[in-house]
């Protein structure tokens, strides 16, 4: 009985930290310009969402950078096209543009950054695309992010 007790009271404390990774998830960008998943479902019950990009590729910034761009689906496009106004200097992404939701800043080759989400600015059955703003990426680089139920 006291093994049985035991093990229950360590399968509780083992179980803690991974609840609390459901709250974040890593996404990897390669020289091959693709992300490694295509969706992310973000649960209702987090109060934030971490992404954290990696760069899984050798090339650098200037040659092959990649960031990760949350917007309403709608807006990509617009993002995407002041994100190349804006230049590299800027991550390619128009500074204070109220249609980014959240963002990760541009990395090359072995780096990474992580963008936080605010669960509380999504909204169930909306459309958010996530994507690259680094010229040209976006057509390869991109997903759909939805609020779980």
């Amino acid at each position: 009985m006291m093994r049985k007790l035991i093990a229950i009271a360590l399968l509780g404390l083992l179980s803690t930290p991974l609840m609390a990774a459901e709250c974040a998830t890593t996404i990897e960008g390669s020289d091959a310009m693709q992300f490694n998943q295509k969706t992310i479902t973000v649960p209702k019950t987090c109060k934030t969402f971490k992404v954290t990009l990696k760069h899984t590729g050798k090339l650098p910034v200037t040659a092959m950078g990649h960031n990760w761009v949350l917007s309403h689906s709608a807006d990509e496009s617009g993002v995407i096209a002041d994100g190349m106004k804006a230049g590299a200097a800027n991550s390619y992404e128009k500074p204070g543009d109220a249609r980014i939701i959240a963002h990760t800043k541009l990395i090359g080759g072995g780096e990474s950054d992580t963008a936080t989400i605010d669960v509380a600015k999504l909204k169930a059955g909306e459309q958010y695309a996530y994507f690259c703003t680094f010229p040209g990426h976006a057509a390869l680089m991109k997903g759909t992010l939805s609020l779980g139920k």
